[in-house]
């Protein structure tokens, strides 16, 4: 259910820790929690904050495009709540997401103080439980489509150069013909879409929850398995026993299906292509840019990318 308010006097709140404030306030009180006090603990594509009142993080996304997507994210909380599955929970009297000076509003249970991360062979036991399941109609989850999500992500590419520009456009139309001819094996069905360890932590129980479901889609299996075997192999940023423990607890190695390459090199160009929306807001984005795409065209030097 979303409420919808006009926020400030001109309609929209400024993406600002102090323009974030009265949305904060508002959205809160809407929903009869306590926003007095709460931290900030992330303004980036997403405005993060946890309460003090209550064990509740508030995410406030930068605009209303997003809606759907936070929308099927609460579904598939409660969904998964009802599976007994371990992922991000949201209030259950908490009716969302909020629309509040021209921004989505999300509520969530916190899943602990501080930020942990659970490990890789965790992340492999609730990717198979995760894929045992079938997802009820209700949910309405979209198919996921790869080649038209690097498409909208180079289509805004302002800040890079003329070159760059062409050079990703060539990439990801010779990767779109090598993706359409992939034989997939394992079975289509529901995924969570970014599968990696960055969106598995350790709740305060001491258990692994999957967070960011907002990217629950139907695929082929192997786009949940892609980037634990890209960050070994390319990057070099899980050890070989850690992709083993992950392999084995899955029960299968993605890198020995002969997609594998075109798969990584598709998910390894959104990666590029999302960081290429940063060039102009941080320095550190742009030099990881120019790296990551002379990476691209000469096909070394991956070991030397950091995590972003």
């Amino acid at each position: 259910m979303i409420s919808g308010s006009s926020g400030g006097a001109d309609g929209g709140a400024e993406f600002t820790a102090e323009g974030l404030e009265p949305v904060l306030r508002e959205a809160c009180a809407t929903v009869g929690l306590d926003s007095r006090g709460a931290e900030l603990l992330r303004l980036g594509s997403n405005a993060v904050y946890r309460l003090t009142s209550l064990p509740i993080i508030v995410r406030v996304a930068r605009d209303q495009s997003v809606l759907s997507e936070m929308e099927r994210a609460v579904s598939v909380a409660r969904w998964l709540e009802t599976q007994d599955f371990p992922a991000m929970r949201v209030p259950a009297a908490v009716a969302q997401p909020l629309v509040v000076g021209g921004l989505v509003v999300t509520f969530w249970e916190s899943v602990q103080e501080r930020e942990e991360y659970a490990t890789v062979g965790e992340l492999a036991d609730l990717l198979r439980r995760l894929h045992w399941l079938e997802e009820p109609e209700s949910l309405r989850l979209p198919y996921f489509d790869p080649l038209a999500k690097v498409a909208a992500s180079l289509e805004g590419l302002d800040g890079i150069s003329a070159e760059d520009r062409t050079f990703l456009d060539e990439r990801a139309s010779s990767l779109g013909k090598d993706y359409d001819r992939l034989d997939f094996v394992l079975p289509f069905g529901m995924i969570h879409g970014d599968a990696s360890i960055g969106n598995i932590l350790r709740h305060r129980h001491g258990h692994a929850v999957l967070i960011d479901l907002d990217g629950f889609a139907l695929a082929p299996r192997e786009w949940d398995l892609v980037q634990t075997a890209m960050f070994y192999e390319r990057y070099a940023w899980h050890t070989k026993a850690e992709y083993a423990e992950f392999v084995h607890r899955y029960g299968f190695d993605l890198m020995n299906w002969p997609g594998y390459e075109t798969l990584a090199d598709l998910r390894e160009l959104m990666m590029v292509a999302w960081l290429g929306h940063q060039v102009t807001s941080s320095d550190r984005a742009a030099a990881e840019f120019a790296r990551r795409v002379g990476s691209l065209r000469t096909g070394e030097g991956r070991k030397e990318w950091g995590p972003f």
